[in-house]
């Protein structure tokens, strides 16, 4: 089962850091755009370790601060909801 874990969660932050690949290169080709509220959204339902290494590797996404401000709050819901989760089933 950890297997199985570890591998949905090294795929899924693969994705996420595609999803954020194709957004950057259409913003600098000026075309059509992932939003923000999937971005967002796929932080919730994903995960944000591959976000947050494309935030800090492009300098993407890291000035409009109402995006930001979305972006830590679900990392900060997703880690408290972690927490939860790990001391209600350990």
């Amino acid at each position: 089962m950890n297997q199985i874990l570890i591998w949905y969660l090294v795929l899924i932050n693969i994705a996420t850091f595609i999803v954020r690949g194709i957004d950057k290169w259409k913003a600098r080709k000026t075309k059509w755009r992932v939003s923000e509220k999937t971005l967002l959204i796929m932080t919730w339902i994903w995960w944000m370790i591959g976000a947050l290494i494309w935030m800090q590797l492009f300098r993407h996404k890291t000035i409009k601060w109402k995006f930001l401000t979305w972006f830590w709050v679900i990392v900060f819901a997703r880690i408290v909801l972690a927490i939860v989760l790990i001391y209600r089933f350990s």
